[in-house]
C-alpha cells in the first residue's frame, strides 16, 4: 500500500481532473468495509463519477489516510 499512499499525496496537489483510484482490484473486506485495491467504501465507489474535484480530493485525503494508519508513510 506504499504506492497507493504516494499517489495520494501527489495526487491531493492536482488542481482538476483527479484520476480515480481503481486498480481493478475490486476486493471488499469484510472486517474494513474497504476495498482491498483501493481502500474506498462501497459508498466512495460509487459515488466517485459524480464527485466535483473537491470531492475526489476528499476521498483521496481520505486514502492517504487509510494508507498511513496501515503503517505505509507516503
Amino acid at each position: 500500500m506504499e504506492w497507493l499512499a504516494r499517489k495520494a499525496s501527489a495526487v491531493q496537489a492536482q488542481a482538476q481532473n483527479l484520476p480515480s483510484p481503481c486498480i481493478s482490484v475490486c476486493r471488499m473486506e469484510p472486517s474494513t468495509g474497504l476495498c482491498k485495491g483501493c481502500l474506498r467504501t462501497l459508498d466512495e465507489i460509487s459515488a466517485w463519477s459524480t464527485l466535483d474535484d473537491a470531492g475526489k480530493r476528499s476521498i483521496w485525503a481520505r486514502i492517504e489516510a487509510r494508507a498511513t494508519a496501515q503503517g505505509v508513510n507516503p
